[in-house]
């Protein structure tokens, strides 16, 4: 299970690093909210994965870890914010320039 949540944040850090890099807003914005996707696995799989164990602190028994699950959901709803910002920035920026190319040229003056 370890290795299998590994490789899918490796594989959502790889994509999103990937659509980063390219020169358009829209597949900035894809590959930043691939990224958090992936830390937010990372927070989660770093709460000591058990299957049917409370999240409560027992005598002699085995217990997860609420406060990775706590991080996420805050990550979640701060993901959310952020992505609908950004969106409404690249959309701003489309009706400013034009073009949804990072890099526009500037009008002469």
């Amino acid at each position: 299970m370890e290795a299998l949540l590994a490789i899918a944040v490796g594989v959502l850090s790889a994509c999103g690093v990937f659509l980063i890099l390219r020169a358009r807003t829209f597949p900035i914005l894809l590959g930043l909210t691939l990224l958090s996707y992936a830390v937010n696995l990372f927070l989660f799989a770093s709460g000591r994965l058990q299957v049917g164990a409370p999240p409560l602190i027992r005598p002699g028994g085995t217990y997860t870890d609420p406060l990775p699950q706590a991080l996420v959901l805050t990550a979640i709803v701060i993901g959310f914010g952020m992505t609908a910002y950004l969106a409404m920035l690249a959309l701003r920026a489309l009706s400013e320039s034009g073009g949804d190319h990072v890099d526009a040229p500037e009008e002469p003056r």
